[in-house]
């Protein structure tokens, strides 16, 4: 009888922490901007949760509770000082005449994350479209430019709507502390965005309008069709470019059309599958296998728009870790059509 119950109760207690998993890895990958350190944070704080689950005595929510454990999960990880970034954070943009790829190490960079993983389902719309925009590209390379509390501070301020005293609660520290915390993070940002640093934001609105969605129809038609002039026809004329693993990145349609068609030429002939990354658009690249006269995983690409152009277009390369992340075949047959639906479906 006892060891029913024990079971029980310990079943008890993974559904109680698992119904936080996704706003907690949401929460982590905000504060790393890793993919991959935020799981691993997430599991982390439930392995410390079970353990030490009798010496909770109920005095906060469990969900607060958690929220303790992560925050001090992430800071330990980011003791070692390492800031991840995007390639316009790091060098100036190169013109295409002197493009060349030089790859840094993994860590270097902030990574993408499928919606589904870091946000959760939530009733309200401005809720919702508060939780994608502090997940998209711009926003978490200026978090990652803030001190860890600062961080901390702001995403459970701004983010998750937190009052003042439940944050100084969490994190052990005074009301006044935690204002003038948020105030030199919002300052910082500020100054940020004065400094124009990276690429234009854009404003990618929720659900897509019928116009973005139409951007879209037309990007993958110029790409798949690697038709260089309707695809200039979609770019801003500040566009930006940006493939991680490399720190190289190209500004405007000339540069980025004449790379596609240089150092890029192989992508010819590509099919794109759309995936839901960073509150934005984005697609998996499958680019043409001649080994096996199929497709094989080449980037899952990030798009940002603005006032109907595109914006941003952010080549991430690593796809062995990516396509398994986003639950996407390492391959694809010559005859996608089928397979699409099923990858577009998640099955």
């Amino acid at each position: 009888m006892g060891d029913s119950t024990a079971t029980a109760t310990a079943t008890d207690l993974d559904v109680k922490l698992e119904q936080h998993r996704v706003e907690l890895t949401g929460y982590c990958y905000r504060m790393l901007g890793s993919s991959f350190e935020a799981e691993d944070a997430v599991q982390d704080t439930m392995v410390r949760a079970w353990r030490s689950y009798e010496k909770f005595e109920g005095r906060s929510s469990l969900r607060s509770w958690l929220y303790r454990i992560a925050t001090n999960v992430c800071l330990d990880m980011l003791t070692a000082g390492n800031k991840r970034a995007r390639p316009m954070d790091l060098t100036d943009s190169t013109p295409l005449a002197r493009a060349a790829l030089s790859p840094r190490p993994d860590n270097t960079w902030l990574e993408p994350m499928p919606d589904a993983r870091v946000l959760p389902t939530v009733e309200d719309p401005a809720e919702a479209a508060v939780a994608k925009e502090s997940v998209r590209l711009a926003f978490m390379a200026a978090l990652q430019q803030l001190p860890a509390k600062q961080r901390a501070v702001l995403i459970l301020r701004e983010v998750l709507a937190w009052k003042a005293s439940e944050v100084a609660e969490l994190l052990e520290t005074s009301v006044a502390s935690v204002n003038s915390a948020l105030q030199r993070a919002r300052a910082t940002l500020a100054e940020r965005d004065r400094d124009g640093k990276g690429a234009i934001a854009g404003a990618v609105s929720d659900p897509l309008s019928e116009e973005q969605q139409k951007l879209l129809e037309r990007y993958v038609a110029a790409f798949e069709g690697y038709d260089m002039t309707a695809l200039t026809a979609l770019l801003h004329e500040d566009a930006v470019m940006t493939m991680p693993p490399f720190d190289l990145w190209l500004t405007g349609p000339q540069d980025i059309t004449g790379f596609m068609t240089t150092l890029g030429a192989a992508c010819a002939g590509s099919h794109l599958v759309p995936v839901a990354v960073n509150g934005l658009p984005g697609f998996a690249q499958y680019k043409p296998d001649e080994e096996t006269g199929g497709f094989s995983p080449w980037a899952v690409q990030v798009l940002e728009i603005s006032e109907g152009r595109i914006t941003g277009f952010h080549c991430f390369l690593d796809t062995k870790r990516w396509f398994p992340l986003f639950g996407l075949p390492l391959s694809l047959p010559l005859d996608v059509e089928g397979e699409t639906d099923q990858v577009e479906k998640g099955e």
